[in-house]
């Protein structure tokens, strides 16, 4: 059973950056692809990126491409989202999520995690 707990969220303004941060317990070495999901009020929660149990692999959502990096360093049980040159559409509280394989097939699709963080604020304001 993984646990994951999302911090690095606040108030920033447009054009600046932020690092979410994710732990997750029980890491399996790299058997565990994760997520970054956002939902902002009134909509749907949406995929942001997914990075490969290994960390080779990342994907991103078109609206964050260029701007944001997943990364991840198994060995301190530890997923980052680094987002950078922040605008307000990217206000919403961000999620992790874990997939129970490595690979991030599937990726945008809630139905393919089997655990989540309880997510974390990120208000992109002036």
């Amino acid at each position: 059973q993984l646990q994951l707990v999302e911090s690095g969220g606040g108030l920033v303004q447009p054009g600046g950056s932020l690092r979410l941060s994710c732990v997750v317990s029980a890491f399996t070495l790299d058997f565990n692809a994760v997520g970054w999901f956002r939902q902002a009020p009134g909509k749907e929660r949406e995929g942001v990126s997914c990075i490969s149990g290994s960390g080779g692999l990342t994907t991103y959502a078109d609206s964050v491409k260029g701007r944001f990096t997943a990364s991840r360093d198994n060995a301190k049980n530890m997923v980052y989202l680094q987002m950078n040159n922040l605008k307000p559409e990217d206000t919403a509280v961000y999620y992790c999520a874990a997939m129970s394989r490595r690979r991030c097939s599937s990726w945008t699709d809630l139905t393919e995690y089997d655990y989540w963080g309880q997510g974390t604020q990120v208000t992109v304001s002036s």
